[in-house]
């Protein structure tokens, strides 16, 4: 499958790349979708200008949106950690801004909002799989940060452990607390 699923009206809407960086512009997690970007110092360039371009604007109440290099880039951070999504310049800017709250929301869920660099560094592998849940080959697949969580959740418990339905019903009242902070914002 081609990583340019989307561009023009009759087409899905697509990712070129989610980031996350660090407060120096440094790699935490990333994963790119579109060959744009041919090399890992394409890439590297990339990330810099980017986080350069956005060092100064305060995208930490809601996500903003920059049009850089002929993409659309929403961006948010937290902490020091700061979160970009990539489309192409033709892409739905609410649609991305919702893969972005929804990315973001579910790891903030799976890590318990205890959501920066260490954290995140520390469970990359629950990172990985929520960008996997998210976006497949560039294409948008989930955007609800319950459903995301729960995917991701289900797919991270060790064989080994036992869960217990008082952990899964903890897990379900964060869950909700969690929208229901978000609905009432």
């Amino acid at each position: 499958m081609s990583a340019t699923v989307g561009n023009g009206a009759n087409s899905c809407p697509a990712v070129k790349n989610i980031l996350i960086l660090d407060s120096d512009g440094k790699r935490v997690a990333v994963k790119y979708y579109s060959d744009e970007w041919p090399t890992h110092s394409a890439k590297l360039n990339f990330e810099k200008s980017l986080f350069a371009r956005t060092l100064k604007s305060n995208a930490r109440t809601e996500a903003e949106i920059t049009m850089f290099d002929s993409n659309i880039v929403i961006y948010k951070f937290v902490q020091d950690l700061h979160f970009f999504i990539t489309g192409g310049d033709d892409e739905n800017e609410l649609v991305l801004a919702t893969v972005l709250q929804g990315l973001f929301d579910a790891i903030s869920l799976l890590l318990r909002n205890a959501l920066d660099k260490r954290e995140a560094l520390e469970n990359l592998d629950i990172i990985f799989l929520c960008f996997d849940e998210v976006v497949d080959h560039g294409m948008i697949l989930e955007t609800d940060a319950n459903v995301l969580a729960g995917k991701v959740a289900i797919q991270n418990m060790d064989a080994s452990v036992t869960l217990s339905e008082q952990t899964i019903s903890q897990a379900l009242a964060t869950a909700r607390e969690h929208l229901t902070k978000t609905l009432l914002k």
